[in-house]
């Protein structure tokens, strides 16, 4: 080892030419990278993008810095280039050449411009304002790392959000149409259906979201927390994501008006049939009604409301939507007329049930009566004139008109004592409930 100077000791020969040797690799290394980013179809996009927002800032910087990067291994293959001449003077290098060296490997000793080390937005060194810069080959190789770096980040992240969104994008708006179509032949129209409206709002987002992601790809990229490596992260779908859900809602409830239409008039003649028999049974307890006033006395018979009418009118305005193919609106009149024609059935059975009450009442009683007649004709006693003489009042005051059914029950209760008292003794609790 020789002796010292201002880069510390002068290196040998063998140092000399590790160092070259090394440095002769980074240097092919760096090329290759940045031929690489030239060459990055990501970069070759945004070149010729119409950029806004973040993307816009943020490659004002990266140009800058691959330009400067560019200044930087210029400025670094001419120093190497001046030590590969330096070295090959001689075979065996003086002491001169050793030092020069030296100087030339580990010493600041690439002096640059102050135009050409720092570039408008670009990242400087400190003492920016300065007219010239000295660097080492060290110290110029890490700078050029950083700024490969950060150029190589913002490139990737564009680039994969670029190779990401706007395909999903475009395929989701083809979906959109197709959907649309079919929307329209059903019937699914903005400002008739909810789901017209939707179909509307999901295109004008989409078509945003696109001139959005081509403008400004940085807007959509969400970096990998605590990931240092260039385009570490992943394109941000949020928007993508909520709008290919809502497209599909529309797409389930197109899918039910289709169903409706397939189906539509089978359901109108159940809606029918379901009405038709409502009324049967309306018109069943108007008449019942009229039989129970006139047969039965002293009594409270409900009154009998009309034939749905409204409902009439509504399955026929279906049958119009469903003959002018109005599918969107007749699948919601359909439901709601199917729960109200079931409940209409319901309402006239129960109404039946409440007007003919009084005659099951009078039936129960002849047929009580009836069956204590012959209950005691088996015993012998049907010529009993006691028997008989209640037995017949009892059938007077139930098949006359009109038959008062709390006498008539009285009748029937006081033959049925007299027939227990002679066929048994005392009268039984239970013979009431015969």
């Amino acid at each position: 080892m020789g002796g010292t100077g201002s880069t510390g000791p002068v290196m040998d020969r063998d140092e000399v030419d590790r160092a070259l040797a090394r440095l002769d690799a980074e240097h092919e290394a760096i090329e290759t990278s940045l031929l690489a980013l030239q060459d990055h179809a990501g970069r070759r996009l945004l070149e010729g993008a119409q950029l806004t927002g973040t993307t816009k800032e943020r490659w004002q910087t990266a140009e800058a810095s691959i330009t400067l990067l560019w200044a930087y291994f210029d400025a670094y293959t001419a120093a190497l280039r001046t030590a590969r001449e330096t070295r090959a003077r001689r075979r065996w290098s003086s002491r001169e050449d050793l030092a020069e060296l030296t100087d030339l490997l580990r010493g600041e000793s690439v002096a640059m411009a102050g135009s050409a080390a720092t570039t408008v937005n670009a990242p400087t060194l400190h003492g920016a304002g300065r007219l010239s810069h000295s660097f080492s080959l060290a110290t110029l190789v890490d700078r050029m790392n950083e700024l490969y770096a950060s150029s190589l980040d913002m490139v990737v992240a564009a680039d994969s959000v670029w190779s990401a969104l706007p395909a999903r994008i475009d395929l989701l708006a083809a979906e959109l149409q197709r959907t649309r179509k079919l929307a329209h032949s059903v019937g699914v129209r903005p400002g008739e259906h909810p789901a017209g409206d939707d179909l509307e709002r999901i295109t004008r987002t989409l078509s945003a979201l696109r001139e959005q992601v081509i403008s400004d790809p940085l807007a959509f990229w969400l970096r990998a927390q605590g990931s240092s490596a260039p385009g570490g992260g992943r394109p941000d779908t949020a928007v993508y994501d909520r709008e290919a859900r809502a497209l599909e809602e529309v797409r389930r409830e197109i899918d039910a008006v289709l169903g409706v239409r397939q189906d539509a008039e089978q359901r109108l003649i159940r809606l029918r049939d379901v009405l038709s028999r409502a009324d049967r049974t309306l018109a069943e307890a108007r008449t019942a009604r009229g039989e129970v006033l006139a047969k039965i006395a002293a009594t409270e018979v409900p009154v009998v409301s009309g034939p749905p009418t409204v409902l009439q009118e509504q399955l026929a305005t279906a049958a119009e939507y469903r003959r002018h193919a109005q599918w969107h609106r007749l699948s919601p009149l359909l439901e709601s007329l199917e729960s109200k024609a079931e409940d209409e059935l319901l309402r006239a059975r129960e109404s039946l049930t409440a007007v003919t009450a009084p005659l099951a009442v009078r039936a129960e009683l002849r047929g009580r009566l009836d069956a204590y007649k012959a209950k005691v004709a088996r015993h012998g006693l049907a010529e009993d004139p006691m028997l008989v003489e209640r037995y017949d009042a009892a059938r007077r005051m139930l098949w006359s008109a009109p038959c008062d059914l709390r006498v008539a029950g009285e009748a029937v209760l006081r033959y049925q004592r007299a027939a227990a008292e002679l066929l048994s003794g005392p009268y039984m609790p239970e013979d009431h409930r015969r």
